[in-house]
């Protein structure tokens, strides 16, 4: 082949990589807003999908996203586009993700390597679990029946979550365990230096566009890797877009493509007390849907928040519960009423907190200061029309 007949071959090559480069659309400041039909869906069907999740009384915002542009949207009343949701567990799947990028930094050699080559106080009992063992949820660690919601009441996390020990051998069982998540934040610091909220914010955040948003602290200044970030439904869709577009963001490949593969696999079938649908579980990511007709996956969070990506279709559908928001900054403290709630059960604590602060007999400020859905922000019928939902969603994509 001579040299002028291999330049004409490449620069048909390069031109047509540079056009189909082109048509993939990001979001940068704001959000191109189209109609269905431009992207090739029918409206009732979104139309559908939102209707499904106002069914239930809880839902705050409700964001539809193909192809990068927002096909679908509504709000409850006294909320819009701007209004904070808050994660609750969908941090999980955010601060998972910067696992992936300290592997592919070179800071982490493997998910497979044990946590105990990262954290010195891991030379014990805990001394076979892995990093993989942590991001599956099947790490052995102690199990109480809270889960260790009650973690969420302590000054310092990160110390509750260092005295966890044993209870089974790693690998062999899902338990989803808030303390494995909390784990990673240590782990990174340690490799990196850098608190958790930091690298997130410099290595996701604010390379696709997120710019209005909290990022959580307990009252010792540790990160809440297991819980608690703050931002509006279009804002967590970009996080979603991210991984429906294989960790690439405007050609900057964020995480590796590899990592979000490995991500989205089916490792453990999750027991469910509130569906019948099957539900499987990968390094900090929720299986919604897997069969040969869709693939969904979503990272989830209390009281009913949603980020749904079905990749093979490029589709992302937010979905929040009502929020108050907080107007005292982002590192939680609890004050006195840190003692009232500390001794009682999670579902207690909450309920009594809701009434104490929302009665006004204690009142949020700079001494008081946590993420909080109100009791209207509870979902239901989101959960009991979970596996109709997601199957609505499916059928987006559906001829």
């Amino acid at each position: 082949m001579n040299h002028s007949l291999k330049m004409y071959i490449f620069t048909i090559v390069f031109f047509i990589s540079s056009v189909n480069s082109s048509e993939v659309y990001y979001p940068n400041d704001t959000w191109e807003v189209v109609s269905p039909e431009s992207q090739n869906i029918k409206s009732s069907r979104v139309q559908k999908l939102i209707d499904m999740s106002f069914e239930d009384d809880a839902t705050m915002s409700v964001v539809i996203i193909k192809n990068g542009k927002i096909i679908g949207e509504q709000y409850a009343e006294g909320y819009d586009s701007y209004s904070y949701g808050t994660s609750w567990s969908m941090a999980k799947s955010f601060y998972a993700a910067l696992i992936g990028i300290s592997i592919e930094e070179g800071e982490i050699n493997s998910l497979d390597d044990p946590v105990a080559d990262y954290l010195d106080y891991f030379n014990d009992d805990r001394s076979d679990i892995t990093i993989r063992d942590l991001l599956d949820m099947s790490s052995g660690l102690e199990y109480p029946e809270h889960q260790h919601e009650k973690m969420f009441f302590r000054k310092d996390h990160l110390q509750y979550s260092k005295d966890i020990g044993v209870e089974k051998p790693a690998g062999t069982k899902f338990e989803y365990n808030n303390i494995n998540s909390m784990l990673l934040g240590d782990i990174l610091f340690e490799v990196t230096g850098l608190k958790a909220d930091t690298l997130l914010r410099e290595r996701i955040l604010n390379h696709i566009g997120n710019s209005d948003y909290k990022l959580w602290r307990d009252e010792s200044g540790n990160v809440l890797t297991y819980c608690c970030i703050d931002m509006s439904a279009r804002e967590y869709s970009r996080f979603g877009l991210l991984f429906a577009r294989n960790g690439n963001w405007e050609g900057n490949q964020l995480i590796s493509e590899d990592f979000v593969n490995e991500t989205f696999q089916t490792v453990w079938e999750t027991p469910s007390w509130w569906t019948n649908s099957k539900r499987y579980y990968s390094l900090h990511w929720w299986v919604s849907k897997y069969d040969d007709e869709s693939k969904i996956f979503n990272a989830s969070g209390r009281f009913g928040q949603y980020i749904f990506v079905d990749r093979e279709n490029d589709l992302i559908f937010t979905r929040l519960t009502k929020y108050n928001d907080s107007d005292y900054g982002s590192v939680q403290k609890w004050g006195i009423l840190g003692y009232i709630v500390s001794w009682m059960g999670v579902e207690t604590a909450i309920g009594v907190s809701r009434f104490l602060i929302n009665t006004g007999i204690i009142k949020r400020s700079t001494n008081i200061n946590t993420p909080n859905t109100e009791a209207e922000g509870s979902s239901k019928e989101f959960y009991e029309q979970y596996g109709e939902i997601v199957d609505a969603m499916a059928d987006l994509s559906r001829d």
